[in-house]
């Protein structure tokens, strides 16, 4: 144990320029490396992506790796070529059908392969996967596997398919946030057995972020207080809402009355111009992004100073996810919540969805009735109508959805109405120890006369621009590198 040690250290430093380890990074490479299934619940910003970088440098043979998001697969295809990691391939939906195939005809030429398990459950790419050898198989962002909501992706649930199809030699499993019953849950929908996964655990607490909520009697005291906060506040930050809309909205609002750079950020925006958006961010040359919860996975800007949230998130786990993009050098940094009363009625409102009858279900699974009816939830209704459910077992799924959902939204609120310590609301809701902090810097209950100006936090360093490439530049680029061609 102690020479494997010695040999993943020397990969880190030597390939990756890292001395030590973060809490939690050696136990979980450990683990995976010895072949246990392994399911890591590491903080925001605890270098989750080096638990799969550094095998895929050691080991023989494919590494797979599913996120959710064409920008995070982005993100980290730049950052293994930047470690000079050339042979690193993201298939996915961006990329036509003759670059799809491409991808997939070279696949014996990469070392790490990046998708989605829309793309991955595809017949024809579990067929050219399965002619490989996958000498690790990693979920990031796993709680998606246990995740519901408007944006839910169904073919998450398949990924336990593909791993009976794919038999890799290692499984990975990797999430910022996941209570104990998340992380059951995540184990038990991948057909696995409990007692054979190894958990490595780590504390949420992120002791430098200085947490807070704001109680404002309206809409339009919640917009004045939102323009003084990023007036003071300055560069590089974070504001969240719900809809796409409200974005573009609030986004151009605070462009017309500051004097900061800012840009809307959701899925409705065009791909090249959301990887255009995170690069002037990254960079420092965009100081403030207006989003929806889509912007910030695998964001690698270490020193974001505050998360603002403009409406109330869904749960505590998005909320942990999101305020954790703060601060990631260390430093101190601020979240804060904006709340007027009635605000926990948007995501009840935007996560719902109005199924016909469980008769229309059955008519809509055998072809008698179009699934076009079912307006934006087709996708999701189709999937457990095409999994072999009768209409009145999908009426059921979704009623039980919807009231874990609305658990999750009045455990938020709890959270927004805490008269104690926010931290401690925090880590009793992971089920995390009591974290003993400075009563100055923990949170607007233990220190109600907080100011922004007494936060101290650090100024932002301006980075040097990058060039933005598109994704048929980037395809083009990697199998011109030797050895791909």
């Amino acid at each position: 144990m102690t020479e494997q040690i010695e040999q993943i250290r020397a990969v880190m430093k030597r390939v990756f320029g890292f001395d030590d380890f973060r809490p939690g990074q050696e136990e979980t490479l450990l683990k995976t490396m010895t072949g246990q299934p392994t399911l890591a619940v590491l903080p925001t910003g605890a270098g989750k992506t080096l638990l799969y970088q550094l095998p895929g440098v050691m080991l023989d043979g494919l590494v797979v790796i599913i996120t959710p998001l064409i920008s995070l697969m982005q993100d980290q295809v730049d950052r293994l070529r930047n470690v000079g990691q050339s042979r690193v391939a993201a298939l996915n939906s961006s990329l036509d059908y003759q670059e799809q195939r491409w991808v997939l005809s070279h696949l014996s030429d990469l070392d790490f392969l990046f998708t989605s398990p829309e793309t991955l459950i595809k017949p024809d790419v579990l067929r050219a996967l399965h002619n490989q050898t996958i000498s690790l198989f990693v979920i990031d962002e796993a709680h998606c596997i246990s995740q519901w909501g408007p944006d839910f992706r169904p073919e998450y649930l398949l990924l336990n398919q593909a791993l009976t199809t794919l038999k890799p030699q290692r499984l990975l499993m990797l999430t910022a946030t996941a209570t104990p019953a998340v992380q059951d849950d995540i184990i038990n929908r991948l057909g696995l057995n409990i007692n054979q996964v190894s958990r490595v655990v780590e504390s949420v607490n992120r002791p430098n972020i200085f947490l807070a909520v704001q109680h404002l009697d309206n809409q339009d005291a919640k917009r004045r207080r939102l323009l003084e906060l990023v007036t003071k506040l300055g560069t590089s930050g974070i504001v969240y809402l719900s809809s796409r809309e409200g974005a573009n909205q609030l986004a151009a609002w605070l462009n017309e009355q500051t004097s900061l750079r800012v840009a809307a950020y959701h899925a409705g925006v065009a791909p090249i111009d959301r990887y255009r958006i995170q690069q002037q961010f990254l960079t420092g040359t965009l100081d403030l992004v207006v989003a929806t919860s889509a912007f910030g996975m695998g964001i690698d800007k270490s020193d974001i100073r505050y998360v603002i949230h403009f409406q109330m998130p869904v749960s505590l786990e998005a909320y942990v996810q999101e305020i954790g993009r703060a601060g990631r050098d260390s430093r101190q940094a601020l979240a804060i919540l904006l709340y007027c009363r009635g605000d926990e009625q948007i995501p009840l409102l935007l996560g719902k969805i109005d199924l016909p009858s469980a008769e229309i279900l059955d008519q809509i699974k055998v072809g008698k009735t179009t699934d076009t009816i079912l307006g934006d939830a087709a996708h999701v209704v189709s999937f457990y109508l095409t999994q072999g459910m009768s209409g009145r077992e999908v009426v059921n799924v979704f009623a039980k959805l919807e009231e874990k959902r609305a658990g999750q939204v009045q455990r938020m609120l709890s959270y927004v109405q805490e008269d104690g310590c926010r931290r401690q609301n925090l880590l009793a809701y992971f089920g995390q120890r009591e974290f003993l902090s400075d009563k100055f810097t923990c949170c607007d209950l233990t220190n109600p006369d907080w100011v922004v100006a007494d936060l101290d936090l650090p100024p932002v360093q301006k980075k040097v621009s990058l060039p933005v490439l598109d994704w048929r530049s980037r395809l083009e680029s990697l199998f011109a590198q030797p050895g791909l061609g």
